[in-house]
């Protein structure tokens, strides 16, 4: 009972009057920042579907980059989350910061540099050389992306009501307070891992799913005869632009049960037989408007559902537990990319 109060006078200050405030909102639109620039390589990449699907003709360019990506970044993961509180005295926040987008710009130079190399025109053909260097970067870009992603969402889990970056007044202050009095030992991954199961298990499924349709089907499966080539284009820039609405939502909604939330993940399995249909059932179901509307359900739930998730499993564990929890959500979803990415194989078979 005197911990749970001495948790509760460390979670909540005293003297509100006197706590900073962020009164631009500047960490706020930091995140955002780093946020974007963490998701860009990877955007950039699937977007150019056809462009590498003309490169390399006879290479499923989508499916090999998304298995490619998912994998490294998982694997970074992986190793951040063996390495627990060592990876900090190992590579401090800020390092694995301007590492990770230091590897992003690399490989993504790296990309455009083969191009201008080679001939410049993007003729198609190319040897195997180039294809093998093309998917390397993108596991460096997967590489970048572990380090990135997994440290952001770790350090922004922990911190109360909004993402706070170290130097700020605000960020000081809450650190100094949630670090004073050791009050709990440092907590056991796998504990955590037990006490939020079922929303790492929805942040599975609704990447699992994703991934199995995104990009790879969209790029290579179905085809139209008004856009043509464009095609996929506009059906990923859909995708992408509804993730970010349903990401958006929870600033004006958010669902505050996760066991509901947990279920509308497992819903999101009817969007097989939906894009089956559309890919062998009648004529009528492979309109473009009825692929269009089942693309922005895809990328509305994909973005609502990760928010609402992230948002509300650090808040249901103790303060300690807050950014351990992250880190499995980051895991799990991490092992969704990774089995989305090889389960969009079976469109092919």
């Amino acid at each position: 009972m005197q911990k749970t109060q001495q948790m509760e006078g460390v979670k909540i200050p005293g003297n509100h009057q006197t706590e900073p405030r962020d009164t631009f909102k500047i960490a706020y639109a930091i995140h955002f920042l780093l946020g974007a620039g963490n998701l860009l390589p990877w955007n950039a990449l699937i977007t150019a579907a056809d462009y590498f699907g003309h490169l390399y003709p006879s290479k499923h360019v989508e499916r090999v980059f998304s298995v490619a990506y998912m994998s490294s970044s998982l694997l970074v993961l992986a190793l951040i989350m063996g390495l627990g509180g060592n990876c900090k005295m190992i590579m401090s926040f800020r390092m694995r910061m301007n590492l990770g987008f230091s590897l992003f710009v690399l490989s993504l130079m790296v990309i455009l540099l083969l191009d201008w190399a080679w001939d410049g025109n993007g003729s198609p053909g190319r040897p195997n050389g180039a294809y093998g260097v093309t998917v390397g970067s993108v596991v460096v870009c997967g590489l970048a992306d572990g380090l990135v992603g997994g440290s952001l969402v770790g350090s922004a889990g922990k911190l109360p009501k909004h993402n706070l970056l170290y130097k700020l007044p605000v960020m000081q202050q809450h650190n100094k307070l949630l670090g004073t009095g050791n009050l709990n030992p440092r907590p056991n991954f796998w504990d955590v891992a037990r006490k939020i199961r079922w929303p790492a298990f929805g942040i599975f499924t609704v990447y699992t799913v994703t991934l199995s349709i995104f990009p790879g089907f969209m790029a290579e499966n179905i085809k139209s005869t008004i856009c043509k080539d464009w095609y996929p284009v506009i059906l990923i820039t859909i995708y992408n632009v509804f993730d970010l609405v349903g990401k958006c939502l929870t600033a004006a909604y958010v669902l505050e049960n996760v066991g509901k939330a947990t279920w509308a993940c497992m819903a999101r399995l009817l969007f097989y037989p939906l894009f089956s249909v559309c890919l062998h059932g009648p004529s009528w179901m492979k309109n473009e408007v009825i692929v269009a509307f089942l693309t922005i359900a895809l990328g509305l739930t994909n973005g609502y559902l990760t928010s609402v998730l992230m948002i509300l499993t650090p808040k249901s564990v103790l303060d300690p537990e807050a950014e351990v929890s992250a880190v499995v959500m980051a895991v799990f979803l991490g092992m969704g990319l990774v089995a989305g990415s090889v389960l969009g194989w079976f469109w092919i078979i």
